[in-house]
């Protein structure tokens, strides 16, 4: 999609140049840092009143940060004919179809982000359905006392003459399981109404971590600079309320003080002017591990790349998405990612061009490195991590390319090694 055309591009790009944070501007407006990360990354159409304040805090026109409505028109149609598959004769016609066709164009544009809007959703439902720990355990718990209530009362049925002392005992339990699963069936209940409010809303300790990265934007500053410890980050964050989240967001947060400590941003970002982009040539520069220039990487807002963090056990320790790669929240992510294939052979420097299913074919470059954490122990695997470096790629798609998904139940690719379970969809939605 074009970047020059959309307005929350604009917002990001201006709010860069006054030196605002998102969450700082966030907080003025009286909105959540989450919902403009997604004004901000174009997920979300804005006009009215919150534009105008938007203007008012940036200092700026409200006609500059909407300037090139037309062209995010003809960027969405071409996004859409893309994905489409037409051919590049039909896509460079898109501004033609815009200026003679404007209401049938919009028509068109609203299909597309409309479509693009459920996929995500069914994305969301499904990986939430599938790999969400409590609500699995949840569900578990509904099963197992309505199984406890049946089997007692299929014995209260059955047996007819039963001591009285026994029928009471029964009965106790027959109310004891009921009033627990009354109380089990309201918290799951309520823990799905949650999923469903507002742009805050974290029900769970992923969630909360997530709420939490996300309105400081991946970036904390004051912890680079050591104006701030970790334990003051953790005591401030009012969303991390569950001990797991907090305990989370330590390890992450600990590993960003630990690689600041290796290389500072500043440092980092003269090795960066010198030597570019290339992670093992900086590596080589600054004579730090391929994982750490990755997370340094990731870390530069104006890259706009995403990381991704995994342990020997494929669970994902950290997720940093890039705009238009899907990563799941709980797990169970595409076999096919390199991030995978680094596990088994620590050290070595993966750098693949892959192609993610979906909505259109979105291409990135991604880089991916394993390394050993923790000290040596006798008798005992190394503890192994991998981590994912996900750039955007805005050129054609290069040979090569290989092709990937989410997770397996929202992979519309056919004939896949990796798959280890079909696809709730065919050909997208």
């Amino acid at each position: 999609m074009a970047r020059e055309g959309l307005t929350g591009s604009r917002i990001r790009e201006r709010r860069s140049v006054v030196g605002m944070r998102q969450a700082d501007l966030a907080r003025a407006l009286g909105i959540s840092a989450s919902y403009l990360n997604l004004i901000e990354h174009n997920r979300r159409r804005i006009g009215g009143k919150l534009l105008l304040d938007i203007a008012r805090i940036l200092g700026v026109e409200p006609s500059t940060l909407t300037e090139g409505a037309e062209a995010a028109l003809i960027a969405t149609l071409r996004e859409a004919a893309t994905g489409a598959n037409l051919p590049s004769s039909e896509i460079a016609r898109a501004d033609e179809l815009a200026g003679r066709f404007p209401g049938w164009a919009e028509v068109l544009a609203n299909g597309h982000r409309r479509i693009a809007s459920l996929e995500r959703r069914v994305e969301s439902l499904s990986d939430r359905l599938t790999h969400d720990p409590h609500l699995a355990a949840s569900v578990h718990e509904l099963l197992t006392t309505a199984a406890a209530i049946r089997s007692t009362a299929a014995i209260l049925a059955d047996e007819k003459e039963l001591e009285a002392e026994w029928r009471d005992r029964f009965h106790a339990n027959i109310n004891q399981d009921s009033r627990r699963l009354a109380e089990s069936s309201k918290s799951l209940v309520d823990y799905l109404d949650a999923g469903q409010g507002s742009e805050d809303a974290a029900a769970s300790p992923h969630d909360e971590l997530e709420v939490f990265l996300t309105e400081n934007a991946f970036e904390f500053a004051e912890l680079e600079t050591g104006q701030t410890s970790v334990e003051a980050l953790i005591a401030e964050a009012q969303m991390l309320k569950s001990n797991a989240s907090r305990q989370m967001a330590k390890s992450i947060l600990d590993r960003i003080a630990e690689d600041a400590e290796q290389v500072p941003l500043e440092i980092f970002r003269t090795a960066l002017a010198d030597v570019g982009n290339d992670p093992v040539k900086l590596a080589r520069h600054l004579n730090v591990p391929v994982g750490v220039v990755l997370r340094r990487l990731a870390s530069l807002p104006e890259l706009e790349a995403g990381l991704v963090v995994c342990d020997r056990a494929g669970s994902l320790l950290f997720r940093k998405p890039a705009q238009g790669f899907v990563i799941p929240r709980f797990g169970a992510a595409c076999a096919l990612w390199p991030l995978f294939a680094a596990l088994g052979q620590p050290g070595q420097v993966l750098r693949m061009p892959l192609v993610q299913l979906g909505r259109g074919r979105s291409v990135f470059s991604c880089v991916a490195v394993a390394e050993v954490v923790g000290g040596p122990t006798y008798n005992q695997a190394p503890l192994v991590q991998a981590s994912m470096l996900i750039l955007p790629n805005a050129s054609q798609e290069p040979d090569g390319a290989i092709e990937v998904g989410a997770t397996c139940g929202v992979c519309p690719r056919n004939g896949c090694p990796g798959r280890r379970e079909p696809s709730i969809l065919s050909g997208g939605i």
